[in-house]
């Protein structure tokens, strides 16, 4: 069967990247996954032993330059080049900012931000090659709240928010099309104990990787612009830009409960 596109998909042995992975080779797509763990990435390769020749992987850290541009030389290469982007790497930081290092924050900036930027305008002479390309940035709904215990991690995901309005007001005149995913709260390995206990105590809705997978892939199908998953999420998004001071004093409420987990995970 002859592939409808070719994705790269970063962060793919994350449980979001992973689920994303197996949706697109379901639906007929050829994939380039990559990431860090060059064992999960094995893994994820042997779990469809049917779609060996629409599933290439390469181990990378996206940080490191080299990594990044060997990623983008196979990216220009395989399948006729990538036509799609899915931009889902990323990292948290769950804590106080007073408690956390330097290097700790800037990771976090730099591989949910900086990392999804200077690939993408890699890939915009290989994307630009195409009848019709995608940018997909997975981002967060803490791209449009603020939120107490994740200062960097908002701050990463605000920008890419900003990022994603900005190039697709860019490239409005071309045939690539910049979309943003902002999944609520995701039952995936990324989350620490402290954080899965502080949505449980909230009262959080999680999703499954899988339904945030569902919704990427649909992004995809239909062209269609940004995306915040779930209800309340997506009610306060829209109430934090046009009256945040509302927020604050709802979020106000919770400050407590977000300080007893984030002083518990400082003392564990």
């Amino acid at each position: 069967m002859t592939p409808v596109s070719t994705v790269l998909v970063t962060g793919a042995t994350g449980g979001i990247g992973a689920a994303v992975v197996g949706a697109l080779l379901q639906a007929g797509h050829a994939v380039l996954a990559t990431g860090r763990d060059a064992a999960g990435l094995e893994q994820l390769r042997q779990r469809y032993p049917s779609d060996q020749a629409r599933l290439s992987t390469l181990p990378a850290d996206l940080a490191n330059a080299d990594d990044l541009q060997a990623v983008v030389a196979h990216a220009r290469d395989w399948c006729g080049g990538v036509d799609v982007l899915i931009n889902n790497a990323g990292c948290s930081l769950f804590g106080q900012l007073g408690s956390q290092s330097p290097e700790a924050v800037s990771r976090v900036v730099e591989l949910n931000l900086i990392v999804p930027m200077v690939l993408t305008q890699a890939l915009l002479p290989t994307l630009r090659r195409h009848f019709r390309a995608h940018v997909i940035n997975v981002g967060s709904v803490f791209g449009a709240i603020g939120y107490a215990g994740n200062v960097a991690y908002c701050a990463s995901k605000f920008g890419l928010r900003g990022m994603t309005e900005a190039l697709r007001r860019e490239l409005a005149d071309t045939n690539i099309q910049v979309h943003l995913v902002a999944p609520r709260a995701t039952r995936t390995t990324m989350n620490e104990g402290a954080v899965d206990a502080l949505n449980l105590e909230l009262g959080n809705q999680t999703d499954s990787p899988e339904q945030v997978a569902e919704i990427i892939l649909r992004r995809l199908e239909t062209g269609s612009g940004n995306r915040v998953i779930g209800f309340p999420e997506r009610f306060f998004a829209r109430l934090n830009a046009v009256f945040p001071s509302i927020v604050d004093r709802a979020l106000h409420k919770q400050l407590p409960i977000i300080q007893r987990h984030t002083n518990s995970r400082s003392h564990s």
